[in-house]
């Protein structure tokens, strides 16, 4: 599995643009090319898309963890492009419709690797990407409370990376079970996290590519 971070508050690769938002491109055996969420601007995400070498075309998913403007403003620009990819959005979503949404309510398999926690809270949605070393877990910006979101996708496997935003999260304890954590976007206490668990801390940022 591989997890291509396209969008985020940070640069990892000098040449793509930081903004505030958050999107990631997820690449595994045997499931479409998904794109998770599409950060604040879509010419920032295309932008920052060529750069990485990334055809929007290629998407043959969106998944949108939840309607904030942060996660969701690159989705009009991405559909002028691309006319055929099928979108996953939470029952909170408003503004855009269009024919190829599929309206997520509870936890439910997508793919046979691939399943939603299903819309937490009312707000947000977490997607589960199911490897060799466990559950690969991407968040947006963790709203529901990150130990909500793992509760929930708990009942696929055992979870073994969390990889996104965890925006006011500082239940440090909550991951101390995971073996892979790169906080992203919204995350205010990176340096703690970083500091209490340094064998699992991984860098987020704009170009960062994690390989699991």
């Amino acid at each position: 599995m591989r997890v291509v971070i396209v969008y985020d508050n940070t640069i990892y690769r000098k040449d793509l643009q930081a903004d505030w938002g958050f999107s990631c491109l997820i690449e595994a055996e045997n499931i479409p090319r998904i794109l998770f969420d599409t950060g604040s601007d879509g010419s920032i995400l295309l932008s920052n898309m060529k750069k990485l070498g990334i055809d929007p075309n290629s998407i043959e998913e969106i998944f949108i963890s939840h309607a904030h403007g942060d996660h969701t403003g690159g989705l009009s620009d991405l559909l002028k492009v691309n006319k055929k990819a099928k979108i996953y959005v939470p029952s909170s979503f408003v503004g855009i419709v269009n024919n190829r949404m599929i309206v997520i309510k509870e936890a439910r398999q997508i793919h046979e690797n691939v399943f939603t926690t299903g819309e937490l809270k009312g707000i947000e949605q977490s997607m589960i990407v199911k490897t060799d070393k466990g559950l690969v877990v991407i968040v947006g910006c963790s709203h529901p409370g990150v130990k909500n979101i793992l509760d929930a996708a708990s009942k696929f496997g055992k979870v073994y990376a969390l990889i996104g935003g965890l925006h006011g999260f500082n239940e440090f304890d909550v991951i101390k079970n995971l073996e892979l954590i790169c906080p992203t976007h919204c995350t205010m206490y990176k340096a703690e996290i970083k500091k209490l668990y340094p064998g699992k801390y991984v860098e987020g940022g704009a170009g960062r590519i994690i390989e699991i």
